[in-house]
């Protein structure tokens, strides 16, 4: 392992500002909305599903980085508030979320554009850090040889 140097520590400093600074931003924009961050995440998630049907609690709690018990109270108060619809599976019991009524679509489809936006502005900087990183460290052909089989 390589000796971290102080332009390391900067780079690190620079990306975790940036990632706080973008997550910062994004709440405040479902706040205005008139969504807590949570329930932006949770709507995001829901619409963002790849398949024919809607998430289940298992998948929406791997995309929150949530435990399931927490992810079950989220949805129960989403549904509470008309932000989601959801429905058993008579097979397996598992809960799938399966949609979003017309208000939550409205709130997520207000955020979309300006999160977009945003992500357009943030890739320079990242894409300057990774640069600059990739300057910085001298690779090794037989660590990296090692790592990958």
């Amino acid at each position: 392992m390589r000796q971290l140097t102080r332009e390391d520590y900067e780079n690190l400093l620079a990306f975790r500002a940036s990632l706080r600074r973008f997550q910062h931003w994004s709440q405040t924009q479902a706040r205005k909305v008139g969504l807590t961050p949570a329930q932006h995440q949770l709507l995001l998630a829901v619409k963002g599903h790849r398949g024919g049907q809607g998430p289940t609690i298992g998948d929406l709690a791997g995309y929150l980085l949530l435990r399931h018990h927490s992810t079950v109270e989220l949805v129960d108060r989403a549904e509470a508030s008309g932000l989601v619809g959801r429905w058993g599976d008579d097979h397996d019991g598992r809960i799938t979320v399966s949609g979003l009524p017309p208000t939550a679509s409205r709130g997520l489809t207000k955020l979309a554009p300006a999160h977009l936006d945003e992500l357009q502005n943030l890739a320079p900087v990242l894409d300057q850090l990774v640069a600059r990183w990739k300057n910085s460290v001298t690779v090794d052909p037989a660590a990296s040889t090692a790592r990958s089989g």
